[in-house]
Formats: C-alpha cells, sequence, structure tokens
C-alpha cells in the first residue's frame, strides 16, 4: 500500500508539473502517513537526510565554478584549445570537448559548465560555419562531462549515499570522461561529415601558442591543484572545495582582475541560491530514499527485478533502460536517492563493483541531461541562443547515441572505471 501511495502521489505531482524536489517531498509525507509512522518526523528526516560533512563539497564547488566562469578562465581555454586544434578539419567540435573536460575539472557541474562555454563556443562555432543547431547539441552534450570527471557534486552525492571513498570515485572518473568525450568527437564528425559551410582556422604560430598557455596557465593549474592535493594527502574532497573557491577568488580578484570587489556579493548571492536549490532537493529525495527502505518498497523492487532473470548482463541492460528512461524525466541528483536503496542489494547480490557502478549511473544521467522533455542541459543552450528546444532536437540524437554507447562500455567493461585507481594502488 505505501508503495502504491508513494508512487502514485509522486507520478500526480509530476504531471501536475510540480518541481520535482516539491513533489518528492509532498509524495514523502503522504507515504510516510501510510506507514503509519508520523508526518511530524518529517522536519527532522529532512536535517538528518543532509547533516553529513561530505556535502559541504556542494556550496563550495558550485561557488568555485561561478568565479572560474566570472573570473575569464572558460575564456581563456577556448582560446587555448582554439590554437592548439583549431586549424584541423573540425577542429572547433574538438575544442567544443576539449575545453569541456578542462572545465569539468573545475566547476563539477553539467549545466555550469554548459553555462560557462556555452555563450563563447555556439557563436564561435557558428561563425565558423557550423550548424547552430549542432553547435548547441555539441555543448550541451560536453557539458555532461562536467559531473564525470572530477571534481563531481555528482560523485559526492553518489559516495555519500552509498558509504564510499569520495576521492577514489573521483579518480575513478577521470578516464571514463575521456571516453565519453572521444565518443563526443566521433559523433561530431559524423554530424558534420557532408557539410561544405565549415571554414578551418589558420594554423597559429608558436609564439602565439605560447601566448595562449601563457595566459591559461592559471586555468590548466586548477584540476592540478584540486586533484593534487586530494591524492597527495593534502587535503579532502570537502576540504579541496574550500581552496578551489580560495584560488578562483584569488585569480579572479589579483591575477586576471576580471572580478571586482563591488561583484562578490552577486557571485555570492547566485552561488548561495543555487546551492539551496540543490540542497534542498538532496534533503527532500533523501527522505524518499529513506522511505524507499523502511518500508521494505526497496527490497520488494529489489526481489522484482531480480527475479526477472538470473543472467548478470540482462539485469545490467534492464538497468541501463530504467537509466536512459529516467534520465528522460528525473533530475540527476533526485535519481540518485531514488534508485541506489533499490538497486544497491542488487549489486551486492551480483558482486558487481560499487565504484564501476557509481561511474556507470553517474555516466547515465550526464546523458540524461541532453534527452527530453527535461535535458536541463539543452534548456541552458537554448537559452543562450535563444533557440526552440524542436531546434536543438533536431541535431542531438547522434549525441545521446554516442553518450549510450559509452555508458553501456562502462557497464560491460567495469575496468574502464577501475584501471587508474587500481593503477595508483587505490582500493577499489
Amino acid at each position: 500500500m505505501t508503495m502504491f501511495f508513494l508512487f502514485a502521489s509522486f507520478s500526480v505531482l509530476i504531471l501536475l508539473n510540480i518541481p520535482v524536489a516539491a513533489a518528492m517531498g509532498l509524495a514523502t509525507m503522504i507515504g510516510i502517513e501510510a506507514e503509519g509512522l508520523g508526518v511530524s518526523n518529517f522536519a527532522n528526516l529532512i536535517y538528518s537526510s543532509i547533516d553529513k560533512s561530505v556535502l559541504l563539497a556542494i556550496p563550495f564547488f558550485i561557488l568555485a565554478g561561478v568565479l572560474m566562469d566570472y573570473a575569464g578562465i572558460s575564456s581563456r581555454l577556448i582560446r587555448f584549445a582554439q590554437v592548439c586544434v583549431g586549424h584541423i578539419h573540425g577542429g572547433m567540435a574538438v575544442v567544443a570537448v576539449l575545453t569541456a573536460c578542462f572545465f569539468a575539472a573545475i566547476s563539477g557541474s553539467s549545466p555550469a559548465t554548459v553555462a560557462a562555454l556555452g555563450g563563447i563556443l555556439i557563436p564561435a562555432m557558428t561563425a565558423s560555419g557550423y550548424n547552430q543547431n549542432m553547435a548547441a547539441s555539441l555543448v550541451a552534450a560536453s557539458g555532461g562531462i562536467g559531473i564525470i570527471i572530477p571534481p563531481s557534486i555528482a560523485f559526492v552525492i553518489f559516495a555519500m549515499l552509498s558509504d564510499i571513498s569520495v576521492g577514489n570515485l573521483f579518480i575513478c572518473g577521470i578516464v571514463p570522461g575521456l571516453v565519453m568525450g572521444l565518443a563526443y568527437i566521433i559523433a561530431a564528425y559524423w554530424s558534420i561529415r557532408n557539410d561544405k559551410n565549415i571554414v578551418r582556422q589558420k594554423r597559429a604560430s608558436f609564439p602565439e601558442v605560447m601566448r595562449a598557455f601563457k595566459d591559461a596557465i592559471w586555468g590548466l593549474l586548477t584540476p592540478v591543484i584540486i586533484l593534487g592535493g586530494i591524492y597527495g594527502g593534502v587535503f579532502t574532497p570537502t576540504e579541496a572545495a574550500g581552496v578551489a573557491v580560495m584560488y578562483g577568488l584569488f585569480v579572479g580578484l589579483f591575477i586576471y582582475r576580471e572580478i571586482k570587489f563591488r561583484d562578490l556579493w552577486r557571485l555570492f548571492v547566485d552561488s548561495a541560491v543555487t546551492s539551496a536549490i540543490v540542497m534542498f532537493l538532496l534533503s527532500c529525495a533523501g527522505v524518499f530514499g529513506w522511505l524507499l527502505t523502511v518500508s521494505g518498497v526497496a527490497e520488494e523492487l529489489s526481489i522484482a527485478l531480480m527475479s526477472t532473470s538470473s543472467n548478470q548482463y540482462v539485469i545490467l541492460l534492464l538497468i541501463n533502460v530504467l537509466f536512459l528512461i529516467a534520465g528522460c524525466f528525473i533530475e540527476a541528483n533526485a535519481a540518485y536517492c531514488i534508485f541506489l536503496p533499490i538497486l544497491l542489494p542488487i549489486l551486492h547480490n551480483m558482486d558487481y563493483n560499487i565504484y564501476a557502478f557509481g561511474v556507470f549511473m553517474v555516466s547515465s544521467f550526464a546523458v540524461g541531461m541532453i534527452t527530453p522533455p527535461v535535458g536541463p542541459n539543452l534548456y541552458v543552450a537554448c537559452n543562450i541562443m535563444k533557440i526552440s528546444m524542436r531546434d536543438i532536437c533536431s541535431r542531438v540524437f547522434p549525441f545521446v547515441l554516442a553518450g549510450m554507447s559509452a555508458v553501456i562500455l562502462f557497464t560491460y567493461v567495469p575496468q574502464i572505471s577501475l584501471f587508474l585507481p587500481r593503477l595508483l594502488g587505490l582500493r577499489v
């Protein structure tokens, strides 16, 4: 009965266009009352679901991403990538993906990556003869790499929910993030294979490359400082988020001088609003996941899924399909809280590595960022270029296909995710 009240009320609220976080919270209150647990406990449950020190990394990484964007780091990374590979055929498409990979190692957020890069990259690609809708689709897809390559807010949430090491999960995402980027480059080349309008940029001279490198060095150092500090044992992932904020402030205020002291209040407020939205979503989703567990719903659903087949590959395929469909409708951070209580027992029964599953799950919802009707990255790209969702969706399919191909590869070849951490001697 609890399952019926929980999912029926959640579905109705979503159909009524209630925000996912609010729908989850209201559905959970109905489920708690149906279970006889007392709705008065809801406030305490909300607080306890986010009363975890590791979640302090989320507002800091959000603020760091905003600071890095306003500091002008994104434009300098784009310029450096342009002088390196902009002269080859399809070079601007490669620039888009490479810059997204670099910025992913700074922001930790997928929509933030699209917002930071799209305003520069999409017009630049259009000026070079690329179809505007294709350019917007590529940037939206590449932004998904922002939650795969560390530091990643999604990995922080997954590690917290599954009780594994954030730092180890971070390093598991490096190789898959690069593989995902390669898949998008291949899809981009396929999309422009017959396009005669694309103009190659002039090959940059060596002094131009060196000037661009010198100008971008502070941005290139960011992932070295953050990840090097974590894996060198200098600071924890949560402390690394604070270090990233201080570094962004230093670069923006004193090196590039594109952030003024009068701008700080607006930057802090913008970051606080974004952080509040994420934390409210996590609090409601956390209680939702808790109710799934204590009511036995998660166990029932796990048993039902296991009963469909005893073949591990078939079950993994079903999970792939589940994530593909869910990614079209459910925000990624909420999805982790909903599905992990159901799927973790199944993974333990199959003896599937939880770190590899973290990469597989986060990558799946990274692709979900470009699947309509929700597709938050698509909306960001549409707002930047003032185009319709129909326009961008007309050219996004090759990138969805490329992303899902990479996800299937991560699913059935978990060594892709585990290779680097095991090479470094980490226990994963």
